[in-house]
């Protein structure tokens, strides 16, 4: 592999001007195409290579798929370069982290299957997700030509500011008007059973990654994609497939949440009260377009789950706003006490 081939990987004059200027002593860029345990597949200059990755305890850790790092002569990874974006979820461990599922993402290309129960919900907190990373999102259902029904229009309602598109892998519809909406580093997300892995190879043009049948019953399907992986694509830019998503919890992604519900933001915006909580208070024009049927109560109550969600794991990271719910929770159980006992003196 020449150096101009590392074009294939996603490097370009921009990008290899920034990290020209903070590469370590000894180091050339290289990306991340692959990652397994203690170990990663990078391309660099002179072909795809195998490299150390530093120890899980160092404070070079949490490589994925899609960064851009420093490696030295004895192919050691020992720099990660700055991330232009990152598309995060907390971790599926429960504990006070993010958990990268890839890196440097351009496009981020949202999987669901039109033959399935589409679920509007799941689809909002991806796009919240995406939207959070800095990467443009795609709506994608897919599986089109077996579908009795794609409710289009049910998804581009919940996707304001994104691309919501058909396509089937399998007979080729749609795919050219997704083709050209791609740019850069382009990630499938979704369930599994979406067909990330059929679409990848249908977009790479060829049987890259391994696929699975769904269940018939309930059109649920196996983890086929077992690690991410970036692959270039052959029009230009490069794919990163990843397995499925069983659980989508959000990570610090107040962003993306303003911007998936950037139609409630924006009736909110017009109620009479700042502090309106949408609730029946005077002059609210969220309720208002509910009424009206601009907005259903299912996307306002989707929008409350993923702001709460979103509030409670940055209380788990941000200590000041640990310590503020902390001591609100300590003076509501004072007030209890203290009603408590003024009613015991009473009798």
């Amino acid at each position: 592999m020449v150096e101009n081939d590392l074009i294939a990987y996603g490097l370009n004059e921009a990008i290899s001007d920034e990290y020209e200027r903070i590469l370590a002593d000894g180091c050339v860029p290289a990306r991340v195409i692959r990652m397994d345990r203690g170990e990663c597949d990078v391309a660099t200059f002179t072909g795809i290579a195998r490299a150390r990755c530093p120890r899980s305890d160092s404070e070079l850790s949490g490589l994925c798929t899609g960064d851009w790092v420093g490696i030295d002569q004895q192919l050691n990874v020992r720099q990660l370069l700055p991330r232009r974006s990152a598309i995060v979820r907390s971790s599926v461990s429960g504990r006070s982290e993010g958990h990268v599922l890839a890196a440097n993402v351009d496009t981020v290309l949202i999987c669901t299957a039109a033959d399935g129960d589409v679920d509007l919900n799941r689809i909002e907190r991806m796009l919240a997700l995406a939207w959070e990373s800095n990467a443009q999102p795609v709506v994608v259902l897919t599986k089109a030509d077996a579908a009795e029904y794609v409710p289009l229009d049910e998804v581009r309602a919940v996707a304001p500011g994104a691309v919501t598109l058909a396509v089937s892998a399998t007979t080729g519809v749609g795919l050219d008007v997704l083709t050209a909406t791609l740019e850069g580093t382009v990630a499938l997300i979704g369930p599994s059973g979406a067909g990330k892995s059929t679409l990848a190879n249908a977009l790479l043009g060829a049987e890259v990654f391994a696929t699975n049948a769904v269940r018939a019953g309930d059109k649920k399907g196996r983890h086929t994609t077992v690690h991410r992986e970036l692959r270039p694509l052959p029009g230009g830019g490069t794919l990163i497939d990843t397995p499925g998503l069983r659980g989508i919890g959000l990570w610090d992604a107040s962003d993306g949440i303003e911007r998936t519900f950037s139609d409630i933001e924006s009736f909110a915006d017009r109620c009479r009260f700042g502090d309106c909580a949408h609730r029946g208070e005077p002059g609210c024009a969220v309720r208002a377009a509910i009424d009206s049927g601009e907005l259903t109560e299912r996307r306002l109550e989707s929008y409350r789950k993923l702001a709460k969600e979103n509030e409670w794991m940055r209380a788990r990271t941000d200590k000041r706003l640990q310590a503020e719910r902390e001591q609100v929770w300590k003076d509501i159980t004072k007030q209890q006490r203290r009603n408590y006992r003024d009613r015991s003196s009473r009798r």
